[in-house]
């Protein structure tokens, strides 16, 4: 199972949406300050079309700030993850080792990251309930066009399938920085706005046990990628 190369290219699936939204000019001003702010200027509407639309979320109005992890794929994510777990290192006045986030990996590490980056992806999807039999279907079907290996498609479906539980979810944050990157993702595919999510993203935060100053840090990094992919 080759889980970043599926990974990195469902996050590049999404570059030409992620034009589309370039294209419209949508302003975020008079929409709310910070990182719910600049989501809702990527767009009220669904995301359409592609295993990246289905996964982030098919619901009327929901909001698209993680198409900004279609920009660069897979190592854009780790490149902001990189750039909030140094920072918060240096506030910390923490002498530890650089952080070894996906961007900085070879292979065999880098596919841990993935997989359990793939699962916070599933997991923030599924955090507003939406996800029903026939869209996991359809989930599945567009996956088997990025990857059609047997046992890549018998493992979504089984993730697909799962009860939401953020502690079987944070189980997969082996490391700091796998924290890290999956809250990242989590939080550039929930809306903040939606109780359930925001409530699921908390939840997943306290499982990992990740520090609210590293949160701090992602939502800082993740609005200042969202206003540069703007």
């Amino acid at each position: 199972m080759n889980t970043k190369g599926l990974l990195d290219q469902l996050m590049k699936s999404g570059d030409q949406l992620l034009g589309q939204v370039k294209d419209q000019k949508t302003s975020t001003k008079g929409q709310g300050s910070g990182l719910s702010g600049l989501m809702s200027g990527f767009g009220g509407g669904a995301v359409t079309g592609g295993a990246l639309g289905l996964l982030l979320g098919s619901k009327k109005g929901r909001k698209m700030g993680g198409k900004v992890l279609t920009y660069g794929g897979l190592a854009a994510l780790g490149v902001v993850a990189y750039k909030a777990y140094s920072a918060y290192q240096q506030k910390q006045n923490n002498p530890a080792a650089e952080p070894q986030t996906i961007d900085r990996l070879p292979d065999a590490q880098a596919e841990q990251h993935s997989l359990a980056i793939l699962r916070a992806l599933i997991g923030a999807a599924k955090s507003d309930g939406h996800i029903d039999e026939r869209e996991r279907q359809l989930i599945n079907e567009e996956m088997a066009k990025l990857d059609n290996q047997q046992d890549t498609r018998q493992w979504l479906q089984l993730e697909l399938a799962k009860p939401l539980d953020p502690a079987e979810i944070a189980s997969a944050a082996s490391t700091p920085e796998i924290a890290a990157e999956m809250y990242l993702a989590s939080l550039l595919v929930v809306d903040e706005q939606n109780y359930m999510e925001r409530t699921y993203l908390q939840e997943l935060a306290r499982q990992m046990r990740l520090d609210p100053a590293l949160q701090q840090e992602l939502y800082a990094q993740a609005g200042e990628a969202l206003r540069s992919a703007r």
